[in-house]
Formats: C-alpha cells, sequence, structure tokens
C-alpha cells in the first residue's frame, strides 16, 4: 500500500508575499490590500482558499500546524477527510478570540489561537480514524505544546506535533517527550512523526540522531529544514520534499496570493498491506 503524507504549518490561517513591504502596517491596522507586480497581501479570513488548495492536493494523510481551531471542521468537509484536533496555546476565550480574528486576521496573528489538526481521507488507503489521543509535550512558558497522536483503521498512527520555537532545547525537549509517547502508543504499528518540529538536523544533529538510534524514526526533509516527515516501519519512496514556493499560490485579481509562510513537505511511502493494530 503507497500513501501521501504532507506536513504544513498553516500560519494561523494568513497568507505572506514574499515582498515585505507588502507586509505593511497599513494593512494590519486598516485591512488595505498591498499589490505589487506579482503578488498581493490580503488581511481577511482565507479558511475556503486553505481548504480550496489542500483539497486540491493529492494526499492520503495531512498534519497542520498553527492552524486556526475555527478551521478544522471547514478543512475536512472540503478535502472529504476526518479530523482529529489538539488545541496549543492562546485558547481561552476562544469564541471571542474567533471573532476578532475573522475581523482582522494579521492583527490578530496567534493571538487567536491555535491547533495541531491531522486529517485522514475518506474513503482512502488508511480506512478513516480508530483512535484519538493527546499528550502534551511542554507547559508554561514560553507557551503549551501538544501532541496529537491518530491511529488509522489500517494501523498507520500518525504524530503531529509543533515544537517550542528559538528554543532548542526546549524543541529537543518536546520531541523526545513527543517521541516517547507516541512509539509506546504506536506499539511497534507504522509510525509518521512530524509537523513543525524547529529543529534543524544541521544545527542540531544530535537529536535527529537519538530520534534515529532511540526510537527509528528518521528521514528529516533536509539540513535547515524545520519541518519533517519522520517515519518508522515505512519504506520511504519519495523522501520529503519542501514544495516550491508557487505551488501555495492562488491566483487573485491577476496575482499571486501566497498561502502561510511556511511551504508543505511532502513524501510517499510504502507500507506492508495489511498494516497491522498492533505488533
Amino acid at each position: 500500500m503507497n500513501l501521501t503524507a504532507i506536513a504544513w504549518n498553516l500560519f494561523h490561517g494568513r497568507d505572506f508575499p514574499p515582498d515585505p513591504e507588502l507586509r505593511s502596517w497599513r494593512s494590519r491596522l486598516l485591512r488595505i490590500d498591498e499589490r505589487n507586480e506579482t503578488h498581493v497581501q490580503v488581511n481577511r479570513d482565507l479558511s475556503v482558499e486553505f481548504a480550496t488548495l489542500l483539497a486540491a492536493t493529492a494526499w492520503d494523510v495531512a498534519l497542520l500546524q498553527e492552524t486556526p481551531p475555527r478551521f478544522a471542521e471547514p478543512l475536512a468537509a472540503a478535502c472529504g477527510a476526518e479530523w482529529h484536533r489538539v488545541l496549543t496555546s492562546r485558547n481561552a476565550l476562544g469564541p471571542v478570540r474567533e471573532l476578532l480574528a475573522r475581523q482582522n486576521p494579521d492583527l490578530m496573528a496567534s493571538g487567536e489561537g491555535g491547533s495541531n489538526l491531522t486529517l485522514i481521507r475518506v474513503p482512502g488507503r488508511l480506512g478513516g480514524i480508530a483512535e484519538r489521543r493527546e499528550l502534551e509535550i511542554h507547559e508554561g512558558r514560553p507557551e503549551r505544546r501538544s501532541m496529537a497522536f491518530t491511529r488509522t483503521a489500517s494501523g498507520l498512527c500518525i504524530a503531529n506535533l509543533h515544537a517550542t520555537n528559538d528554543q532548542p532545547p526546549l524543541a529537543e525537549a518536546d520531541l523526545l517527550k513527543a517521541a516517547q509517547g507516541a512509539s509506546a502508543w504506536a506499539e511497534g504499528a507504522p509510525l509518521i512523526f512530524g509537523g513543525d518540529l524547529n529543529l534543524r538536523p544541521g544545527e542540531n544533529p544530535e537529536i535527529f540522531a537519538r530520534l534515529a538510534e532511540e526510537f527509528g524514526l528518521t528521514g528529516a526533509t533536509g539540513p535547515r529544514a524545520i519541518d519533517h516527515l519522520l517515519t518508522r516501519g515505512l519504506e520511504v519512496l519519495e523522501p520529503a520534499t519542501a514544495w516550491e514556493p508557487e505551488r501555495r499560490e492562488l491566483p487573485l485579481d491577476g496575482r499571486a496570493l501566497r498561502l502561510s509562510d511556511h511551504a508543505p513537505v511532502q513524501a510517499q511511502f510504502a507500507a506492508a498491506e495489511p498494516l497491522l493494530l498492533r505488533s
């Protein structure tokens, strides 16, 4: 059985044009679109645009981070997928945050609150979601981090996480705690362990070596990448590779609307058929 996975940090459902002059305070405060010859910056709800791009992409499982909690149901519906959402940080008074973010996404930014969202396409190769679990991998400052652990009906397990940013020691602790939890819950079943890990193998090789040696998780995207799809128990057919920037753009008024400040990472794997629910 072959399957395709993607990991994508959604930047809290916002766009991110390559020209920094378009990311202006005028747009942030007054919600005025900014344009140059090639791209546009908008400050409005982009749930439909993210759903359009994801629905048009071929994948079996999607690991999404910095996902506005309100995106879960519309993204799943657009993609014909079941979903597993785990809230991360800044989610107190959620309805108020959602209302403000709908009115001005760029001003609210991460203040809307976030989640890790795993989507499994159904009907499909993986058979839908059979089990959902959550593991808090960091509490306290700078902010809460959590892992979504999902077992599919086929037996494949997925661990979706977003590690602490700009503090490598905390990110390393996040990864080790998540890997321990995911490995224990998977009980030997094939596992995809991915998301925005906020560590680069070229700068922090020791943690990736530990993940490989202690948990069998391999397949980092590249030495400079922070978004990864590590696996164990799966054959890698196409290694994790970041999309070209243009691939996450949609046309708008003769220009390009570039979604998120991260490029999706995509990989293809092969698994024994049928997968085993337990080792």
